[in-house]
């Protein structure tokens, strides 16, 4: 069931929604093999109009909003025979930036067909799509430059679990109970919101659709509080925000049950910190776009021995993971070293880019370019970003491990380093980081604190503090803005 604002769409009108919406889909021609870019808000509508593109067998390019005219224009080079729009999305750049694409609107647009309005055809709809044909592309955050298309396959589709609840793993039947109201924001081409979402409505949930704010700032917690919602996904970035909104002046929360953090590691200071304030309501969660979910570590697990606060969960049984050395083979149990991971669902390769293809599908497995370590009872601990680099008088000084030793300071609620040209070590670390509340961190003692843990070269040459961090539109911490700015901030 959907609720979105004073509506609520169940089941039988949603599948009448799907049945309409693939009947306009072929009317315009649409089927097997043909690309279309879905710029939709949240809504049953645009949840509908996806389902309905794979009806069709076509392929679903799902596009985030805060894509740039240029990175949209990259997106639409990818076979795109239509775009979908709806009243919100249907701006003029959106027009001027995809001419000469065929645009159809879910809803009423002015001058655009109306899919919904299409009259469906007898029975149920009969989906068209061959397994080995590409049914989904998931775009990465476009985090370090143009966003890459992941290609899903049906077979892969057809392999995932959140449809299913006789493939939910034990992580997963725990977070699926507590999916009553399930709270949806942003964009249903991200991968963990649609794949949640799914997850809600198999589980016999609601998923409720929360109206964009008017204020810039995230609408956590007066959102979960209007909406009654019992579930959502967070960012780490927001996290912060609502446990420091929830210690200033603590909103009802009651209801809540279920907090499933998502997008960039967070650190164990800071997921005790949020259990304390929130409750055990904490799912962290662990994925790439590639593979969708790998891991995830329950709010018991989390509350019940307090070293699992460092990892992020244990691998389900349909999940295969290994940890590697430098030459790809395998190593010990508790040894450091990059993850490769094999999921059900997960992507085939990107789209158009067959180095980068070649570089991280690797004979079945996903390389995740993730530095990690399992341990003996098989929880998985990440250290980092085996690219995510300072080079230092030509030696490795991987940011991850920097970052953690940094945040675990207790005046510091995040912190993020990035590499800067030096003059006499080729680059140095420059550490941008948002003080605790009411906390004011001295950039020496950081520096000792680094220099103590990981050696002299990881020490940060530059540190900044900022009272936020920006973010991507996908809700991640923005390395590239922070690195652009960091001219115009001073740092100590």
């Amino acid at each position: 069931m959907f609720e979105h604002g004073p509506r609520t769409v169940g089941a039988d009108e949603l599948a009448d929604l799907v049945a309409r919406i693939s009947a306009g889909l072929r009317a315009a021609g649409i089927g097997p093999g043909d690309g279309i870019a879905v710029l939709l808000g949240v809504s049953p509508e645009a949840f509908a109009a996806i389902i309905a593109v794979q009806v069709v067998g076509a392929r679903v390019a799902g596009v985030r909003p805060g894509l740039t005219p240029g990175q949209l224009r990259h997106l639409l080079t990818h076979r795109i025979r239509a775009v979908l729009v709806d009243r919100d999305t249907a701006t003029p750049r959106l027009r001027s930036t995809a001419a000469g694409r065929h645009l159809l609107a879910v809803g009423t647009v002015d001058g655009l067909p109306d899919l919904t309005a299409t009259r469906a055809y007898p029975g149920p709809p009969v989906p068209a799509g061959h397994p080995e044909d590409v049914g989904r592309v998931i775009y990465t955050s476009g985090s370090t430059g143009t966003p890459k298309g992941c290609l899903q396959t049906y077979a892969a589709l057809g392999a995932a679990w959140a449809a299913h609840p006789d493939r939910w793993p034990p992580a997963i039947r725990d977070l699926a109970a507590q999916l009553d109201r399930y709270l949806v924001f942003g964009s249903l081409s991200s991968q963990v919101m649609l794949e949640y979402g799914i997850l809600t409505l198999a589980a016999g949930g609601t998923m409720v659709v929360a109206e964009p704010p008017r204020e810039p700032e995230p609408f956590f917690p007066a959102a979960l509080v209007r909406h009654r919602a019992t579930a959502s996904v967070i960012t780490v970035p927001r996290l912060a925000k609502l446990v420091a909104a929830q210690r200033a002046a603590p909103a009802d929360l009651g209801a809540l049950r279920a907090l499933l953090v998502s997008g960039s590691p967070l650190a164990p200071a800071r997921l005790a910190e949020a259990i304390s304030v929130l409750g055990p309501v904490v799912y962290h969660g662990y994925g790439q776009t590639e593979t969708g979910m790998i891991s995830m570590v329950t709010p018991a697990e989390l509350t019940g021995a307090p070293a699992v606060l460092a990892s992020v969960g244990r691998p389900p049984a349909a999940v295969e993971v290994q940890v590697r050395d430098a030459g790809g083979r395998p190593v010990a149990t508790g040894v450091e070293g990059e993850l490769f991971v094999r999921t059900p669902a997960q992507a085939s390769g990107y789209w158009a880019e067959p180095a980068e293809t070649a570089e991280v599908f690797v004979d079945g497995w996903v390389r995740t370019r993730d530095l990690a370590r399992l341990d003996a009872d098989g929880y998985l601990y990440l250290l980092g970003r085996a690219r995510d680099v300072v080079i230092v008088n030509a030696d490795l000084q991987y940011a991850g491990p920097i970052e953690q030793v940094l945040s675990s300071h207790p005046d510091v609620a995040e912190a993020y380093v990035v590499a800067v040209p030096d003059e006499e070590t080729g680059e140095a670390v420059h550490a941008f980081v948002v003080p605790a509340p009411d906390r004011r961190p001295e950039a020496d003692v950081l520096r000792k604190l680094v220099r103590e843990r990981l050696g002299a070269a990881s020490a940060p040459r530059h540190v900044t503090f900022v009272a936020e961090v920006p973010v991507s539109a996908a809700g991640k911490p923005d390395k590239r803005r922070l690195l652009a700015d960091r001219r115009a901030t001073p740092s100590c």
